[in-house]
């Protein structure tokens, strides 16, 4: 597999206070990575620097072209959907209201249509409630919407900010579960942080650990999660 996303010595700060320190790693396209680490260690600036969303120092390339220096929504336009923690939705507005609106720049209208029918086959919920406001939706069904909102852009990359926080895990186990059907099924890469270790390690190929915005621990997500001595030390489970 060739690399989708290259980050090198990427420094990001908020005002004064520096969070990343010259992380640097990749994702394959095609793959799914995951970034671990306690709250605080800057998993959440990580996908908002990929984004724009942050001052940055650094390089960040996706399929070879620098975007660093690109503007958020110019970023988008690579094929890069973001998924926020705490959904993002439009709450006043129906599932199916935010699903049209995801796609609002677009001119494919038969293939917008095609996608929010394949939106409605992986998130059966949705399609229940597509004319239901999005704010009196469950927590889970909030995080498909927000799901399936991204795949409106046709993503070749999504970033997903803590896609199990606040579910129940039954719900958690139905979304990581249809993550890697769209995975295979679509070829859309993933760049995940959660802070479930045990199912991000399952769902993900290869795995950063952070630790106060630089990484200490890096590899294949199957060896970290069959090494005992770094669950114990860093993972916590």
């Amino acid at each position: 597999m060739s690399k989708l996303l290259e980050v090198r010595d990427l420094k990001a700060q908020y005002g004064l206070t520096r969070v990343l320190h010259g992380m640097s790693f990749d994702l394959e396209e095609g793959g799914i990575t995951t970034i671990l680490g306690a709250n605080g260690a800057g998993k959440t600036t990580t996908l908002r620097s990929v984004c724009g969303m942050v001052k940055t120092e650094g390089e960040i390339y996706f399929d070879g072209d620098l975007i660093s220096s690109k503007a958020t929504e110019d970023i988008v336009r690579y094929g890069i959907a973001h998924v926020p923690e705490g959904r993002g939705t439009f709450t006043r507005l129906s599932v199916e209201e935010n699903l049209k609106l995801a796609a609002i720049t677009r001119r494919d209208k038969a293939a917008v249509t095609a996608d929010e029918e394949q939106v409605y086959d992986y998130f059966p919920r949705l399609r229940e409630r597509h004319q239901q406001q999005a704010g009196t939706l469950s927590g889970g069904e909030q995080q498909m919407l927000a799901i399936g909102r991204a795949l409106m852009l046709r993503p070749r990359l999504m970033l997903l900010d803590e896609p199990s926080f606040g579910l129940a895990p039954l719900i958690v186990q139905e979304i990581f579960r249809i993550l890697r059907q769209i995975n295979q099924e679509r070829k859309v890469s993933m760049l995940l942080v959660e802070q479930n270790a045990s199912l991000a390690l399952k769902l993900a190929d290869s795995a950063y650990l952070l630790e106060t915005g630089r990484i200490v621990l890096s590899g294949p997500a199957a060896e970290i999660r069959e090494d005992e001595n770094v669950r114990k030390a860093y993972l916590g489970y």
